[in-house]
């Protein structure tokens, strides 16, 4: 079985082409396999990929996780899908539609220096109501900033977000020392999340600029996230510590979020095309 292994920002997954995405052989054991970094092709995730005759797209893809979960939508999942179609010229427009479970995205081509590929991409708009996120609470809130969420003995102030996948972001005065391998996974399994959640630990630069470290659902501590920059600088706008644009500082790079007027938020990063493979296990 042919694949590819693309990066956006240290987010690093394995794209396989398909006939349909939706007729797939054990892709959580086949995920699990690949994805482990001793024994298999080592990345974040896989994700698989088919073209489609739709009037809303033109490719569908689905993605699973590290640890054989399927997650609804990955930013850079999604945006290192485009750059592999791109390079294998399997598209060539300006725009680029591709359907994912989170929905259509649409994505916006706007550069390409050999191997390496720039895109903006409409993420849609983000979900704030509790039972969207979701998030379990005793009283249905229409936004989730600030909340206490009591965690065994301490109390952590979260927001919390939806990007067609769960999101919780933590304010920190800084990134230095931060016990993320700790209150990552408690967070991410907390009883409060029923489809548990990706976490963002968020330091504020100022009102056009942010720093965040990452504990993806299903995967850990990641370089880098496209839905969790999304909703890291969503959870910094509703707290008013931020402008709508947004710079976002990941340790493997830059991405910028803008809110749009229409509710829509728009994402623009890079990805990069790594090298290619063939998979001989059965």
């Amino acid at each position: 079985m042919k694949f590819t292994k693309l990066q956006g920002l240290g987010n690093d997954f394995l794209i396989i082409y398909v006939d349909d995405v939706n007729r797939l052989e054990k892709p959580e054991e086949l995920a699990k396999q690949m994805c482990e970094r001793n024994y298999g092709a080592g990345a974040d995730g896989i994700v698989f990929v088919a073209q489609i005759h739709s009037e809303e797209a033109d490719f569908a893809s689905r993605i699973f996780n590290a640890d054989g979960s399927e997650a609804e939508i990955s930013g850079n999942g999604t945006r290192c899908v485009a750059a592999y179609l791109y390079y294998k010229e399997l598209c060539q427009e300006p725009e680029i539609r591709i359907l994912t479970a989170a929905g259509v995205k649409i994505g916006r081509f706007v550069g390409r220096e050999g191997r390496h590929f720039d895109f903006e991409f409409d993420m849609g708009q983000p979900r704030l109501l509790s039972n969207e996120i979701p998030i379990a609470l005793d009283k249905p809130l229409d936004r989730v900033v600030k909340y206490p969420l009591v965690m065994g003995g301490d109390v952590q102030e979260i927001t919390c977000t939806s990007m067609g996948n769960p999101h919780c972001s933590l304010f920190v005065p800084s990134l230095e020392g931060l016990r993320i391998d700790e209150l990552g996974p408690l967070l991410e399994d907390h009883p409060a999340f029923p489809m548990r959640t990706n976490v963002e630990f968020v330091h504020v630069i100022s009102r056009q600029e942010i720093e965040v470290l990452f504990w993806e659902r299903g995967v850990g501590r990641t370089l880098s996230s496209g839905t969790g920059s999304c909703g890291a600088s969503i959870a910094s706008m509703l707290n008013g510590y931020t402008d709508r644009n947004v710079r976002v500082n990941t340790p493997g790079g830059i991405l910028q979020v803008v809110w749009q007027d229409d509710n829509s938020i728009k994402l623009t990063g890079s990805a990069e095309v790594i090298y290619e493979g063939v998979w001989l296990r059965e």
